[in-house]
């Protein structure tokens, strides 16, 4: 299990996209080549927080033999540079409470940064549910007030959809709109919401089933950036 040691908060940079070295030693200039994969790990962890798999896709990006890689990024780790663990539980935790993202969207981001299953799975699973459901309500609480004056439909779609966008669970959006709606008095308590309103449009599968193509965040538009 290998990732980053250094802060994994932040944006969607460091991606699968490109490595941000601008200079610095390359193979393909003539230098050594494992001080060449030495130097460029270093620029990019001085940069932003890496996972393994990133630095990997990008010494290979440089033409670095893939052995001498290896042998780099196996150092690294020894040494606590690369951890891919810390790196997952530090993504958790500045991703939901900084974007209020949960479970699922965390699973994906961090899939996509190519952290391993168990340490996805680890990092994720630490997160609350409690906590889970009490951002999913302060997400939506921030947003009914906007709503008001748009039909009882359209209210719902708006406020689920800010949830779906955030990666939540259709029956915990169906609860979160819900509740919010009974509290800004536009549904009377107790009551369900009219059934033809489909919740389960725009969330997929739970994450990590077989039928979890993974969401492409980046893709997908978010109201808080």
């Amino acid at each position: 299990m290998s990732g980053n040691r250094a802060r994994a908060g932040g944006g969607r940079g460091g991606g699968a996209g490109g490595d941000g070295v601008r200079d610095g030693a390359d193979p393909r200039d003539g230098a050594d080549p494992e001080e060449a994969a030495r130097q460029i790990c270093l620029r990019l962890l001085t940069a932003a927080p890496r996972t393994r798999a990133q630095l990997a896709a990008a010494l290979r990006r440089r033409r670095v033999p893939d052995e001498v890689a290896e042998g780099v990024l196996g150092r690294f780790a020894e040494v606590g540079l690369i951890d891919d663990e810390a790196f997952a539980r530090a993504w958790v935790e500045s991703r939901h409470h900084g974007r209020g993202l949960a479970r699922r969207a965390l699973s994906a981001e961090l899939r996509q940064r190519g952290v391993a299953a168990e340490d996805v799975h680890a990092a994720v699973g630490a997160l609350a549910p409690q906590d889970e459901i009490a951002t999913a309500r302060r997400l939506v609480g921030r947003r009914v007030a906007a709503t008001r004056g748009r039909p009882l439909p359209a209210r719902v779609r708006h406020l689920a959809g800010v949830l779906a966008r955030k990666g939540y669970p259709p029956g915990l959006a169906y609860q979160v709109v819900r509740e919010a709606l009974e509290q800004d008095g536009a549904l009377a308590a107790g009551l369900d919401l009219d059934p033809g309103f489909d919740l389960d449009s725009g969330f997929g599968p739970d994450p990590g089933s077989e039928q979890d193509p993974g969401l492409d965040l980046d893709q997908v538009p978010d109201p808080d950036a």
